[in-house]
């Protein structure tokens, strides 16, 4: 803005100019700018990989519940297999039989001596069950009966173990101390074996065949 002032016949003119800008600060000013680009760029990156980070996520709770998916329809359809394969044996279920593959497995509620529990498993269309491994010789003991009869006995030679099926005995779960005979008295005569100590694995016990005890059927079937 211009003045004008008249002193002593002499006119003089002013200028009033704005108040100089303080160079020092304007550093700060471009600091500010700065720290706020900062900022601004570590939220961007922050989102970015929370976001990667659920994406990753959702992808492997996708990929788990397709595979669970596959699982369940592939455990489905055996099931649904499994069921049409033992249709035509939908008799034994209704009689009482368990199904343990590969065999139908009948657990009497009666007592009879040995002999007697292989004919009425004959008279069934099985025998008395065989024992080949550790989870068939679990499953036996799942029962808890008082005790039963399996398809073991001596042979002729009274020396031998054997099977129903003749083959001779392999592997065996013998309880603490048997076959004993019952400590060598011949009286007893032990020549059949029975599960007597349901609850260990090794749980056999040799008797006399004339005892009466329960017993297990098995019947092997071929789907």
């Amino acid at each position: 803005r211009f003045v004008r002032k008249e002193e002593s016949g002499i006119t003089r003119d002013y200028v009033n100019l704005p108040e100089p800008k303080n160079d020092a600060q304007q550093p700060e000013r471009g600091t500010a700018a700065d720290e706020t680009g900062r900022k601004l760029f570590k939220l961007v990156a922050v989102s970015f990989g929370l976001l990667c980070v659920l994406q990753a996520a959702l992808n492997i709770s996708l990929r788990l519940a397709l595979f669970t998916k596959a699982r369940y329809t592939n455990l489905t359809a055996e099931t649904i297999e499994l069921r049409k394969e033992l249709l035509p044996f939908d008799r034994y279920f209704q009689e009482g039989w368990v199904y343990i593959r590969p065999s139908f497995y009948y657990i009497s509620s009666s007592k009879k001596s040995w002999q007697e529990s292989r004919d009425d498993c004959r008279n069934r269309g099985a025998d008395l069950v065989i024992i080949n491994s550790e989870n068939e010789q679990d499953f036996t003991r799942k029962f808890e009966l008082q005790y039963t009869w399996i398809g073991l006995s001596t042979g002729e030679d009274n020396n031998t173990w054997i099977w129903v099926d003749g083959s001779p005995l392999s592997k065996s779960y013998w309880g603490p101390g048997e076959p004993n005979d019952y400590l060598g008295t011949t009286s007893k005569n032990e020549r059949c074996v029975e599960i007597r100590f349901f609850e260990e694995r090794d749980s056999w016990n040799d008797r006399n065949c004339n005892d009466q005890n329960q017993w297990i059927c098995e019947m092997k079937i071929a789907l």
